[in-house]
């Protein structure tokens, strides 16, 4: 992802400029000023991959700041927009390293970005700050298939475990808006919430977002917690997600987003961009059938359904033990079983109850050993997630029941 910082003291050409960059997923529009002689302050503070200045309000001033820019951060590329060619010269002149014509189409805008040094040709932001964030990310967004499967104790216990490494920056964003309970599971009150996100989305940069999360101080992970007020839950729309999870991929190592049982538009953008869906299923009827309706319906849509790994929680519960083998659960929902949790039902619900993850109650105890395990698997970015190898079942007794029909001949 590209930050950009952009200058313009028209509010007429500079609002469209913004508003484009607004709808390209990779940048971020880090700073925007309407003020050329405070741009040079904002650049220091904001640390931007790519600047964009307009030269049409005030054109001396504006090749001014372009040299001013140009001899202080020489690397820091550099785009000057105007309608007028003579003004684009004479920026290039002044070490402009590219330029766009007014008004800017998104197509121009586009070319020029590709035409951008990567991110990651240089290890330091300008001025020789740290960036602010890895270069790349892991997103997993954690599916239910009903409710109390154990969706948000995974979560929870999944980011405090990649939040071990101290090379891993963790964040954990609930969507369950309504009734979501991270924070509870992590004994914390958040200060702001995606609520306060969503209202304040046109201003959202690296040092709000910092703000809105609240770190877990004994584990290191960051949590986003759910609207405090129910009737807030309205407030998050799914292009406000859309940018948020775009800026935290550009600031956390390792992204995990608790979604609803709801299949909300905001849990479908969160599945479009995460790079894999755990679906949390028990081996018992109700479970294993939302299982195969859910990969169905994420089917309908292309990419969903590949990056589906189903997990089976509460493996040799008590009151399970023997009425469905995980074979039999394979081949019901048509892809392998890609982990397994043990049943640990002192443990969690111990943890729980004391407000810490696992880690931390419970270090030894074999629930938290198999999300280590977990978390150790699905940090390899270089993706080696084994792909489902088992066919759907043709009709056997077990996908009969689960859709009501199949009556022995």
């Amino acid at each position: 992802m590209q930050r950009i910082a952009i200058v313009d003291p028209l509010d007429s050409t500079r609002e469209p400029l913004r508003n484009l960059l607004l709808g390209v997923d990779s940048v971020w529009l880090e700073a925007e000023c309407a003020r050329y002689e405070f741009f040079f302050d904002v650049i220091h503070q904001s640390n931007p991959d790519v600047v964009i200045v307009a030269l049409d309000a005030e054109r001396n001033k504006a090749l001014q700041l372009i040299s001013q820019l140009n001899a202080e951060y020489p690397e820091l590329p550099l785009l000057a927009v105007s309608s007028d060619n003579q003004a684009i010269l004479q920026a290039l002149e002044r070490g402009a390293k590219y330029f766009l014509t007014q008004p800017v189409v998104l197509e121009q805008l586009l070319a020029a970005l590709r035409r951008l040094p990567q991110k990651g040709t240089s290890s330091s932001s300008p001025g020789g700050a740290p960036a602010p964030g890895p270069q790349q990310s892991v997103c997993i967004a954690i599916l239910g298939s009903r409710g109390g499967v154990g969706c948000t104790s995974l979560a929870v216990n999944l980011g405090c475990s990649f939040a071990q490494d101290a090379n891993n920056n963790v964040a954990l964003v609930d969507l369950d808006l309504a009734l979501g309970d991270a924070d509870v599971a992590l004994d914390l009150i958040p200060d702001h919430t995606l609520a306060d996100v969503a209202m304040n989305i046109e201003r959202l940069d690296v040092a709000f977002l910092r703000r809105a999360l609240v770190k877990h101080k004994e584990t290191g992970l960051s949590l986003l917690a759910h609207p405090v007020q129910m009737q807030d839950v309205s407030l998050v729309h799914e292009e406000h997600l859309q940018r948020l999870l775009n800026l935290l991929r550009a600031c956390y190592s390792h992204l995990v987003l608790d979604l609803s049982k709801g299949l909300t538009p905001t849990d479908l953008m969160a599945m479009r961009m995460a790079d894999i869906i755990l679906l949390v299923a028990q081996l018992e009827l109700s479970s294993l059938r939302n299982v195969v309706r859910m990969l169905l319906t994420l089917g309908a849509e292309e990419g969903l359904s590949d990056k589906v790994r189903v997990i089976m929680n509460r493996v040799g519960s008590d009151f399970m033990e023997g009425d469905i083998s995980l074979k039999n659960a394979e081949e019901t929902v048509g892809k392998q079983i890609y982990w397994q949790i043990p049943n640990d039902a002192k443990a969690m619900i111990s943890s729980r109850n004391a407000g810490m993850p696992l880690i931390q109650h419970a270090p030894r105890c074999k629930s938290q050993q198999s999300i280590a395990g977990l978390a150790q698997a699905l940090g390899d970015k270089n993706g080696q997630v084994p792909q489902p190898t088992t066919k759907p079942a043709s009709g056997g007794s077990l996908l009969s029941s689960l859709f009501g029909g199949g009556k022995k001949k």
